[in-house]
């Protein structure tokens, strides 16, 4: 499987969410690396740092909407204002069935929105489609 050599950015607040999307991935056999920020600010902070797990090879940031600090639309409109990121690939994966967040989220670059009640029992087909979607798809250059 071809997402083992993909590292994953989990923007995710709630502790039992993001317990689940590892759990997830793990019984779904895939090795690949998943780091954590639990709002907006978290998450841009990690991406700049000069050590930074992302500066080097695929990416893909899982993105909640709600979120203290910095929410998830928030930081959409800071990384794509970001020379190196702006391109990196995000899936909004969100509690939010609201067109409103769905039309911004879009409007900002996402590559796909889920609500967390349609990915799936444990995320699984959450999880297959990333899966194929890293088999299939170029990854743009960021870093």
């Amino acid at each position: 499987m071809i997402l083992q050599t993909i590292k994953i950015l989990l923007v995710e607040d709630d502790d039992i969410d993001a317990e689940a999307v590892r759990r997830g991935f793990a019984k779904a056999h895939l090795d690949c690396t998943i780091h954590r920020a639990r709002n907006g600010i978290q998450a841009l902070e990690l991406l700049e740092r000069s050590d930074s797990p992302f500066r080097r090879g695929e990416f893909i940031i899982l993105l909640d909407l709600k979120m203290p600090g910095m929410n998830g639309l928030e930081f959409l409109r800071n990384l794509r204002r970001h020379d190196e990121l702006k391109q990196s690939i995000v899936f909004v994966l969100t509690t939010s069935n609201d067109d409103q967040d769905r039309g911004e989220a879009y409007a900002e670059g996402i590559s796909g929105y889920v609500t967390k009640s349609h990915a799936g029992v444990e995320f699984r087909d959450l999880i297959g489609m990333l899966d194929h979607y890293a088999q299939i798809v170029e990854f743009p250059k960021c870093g």
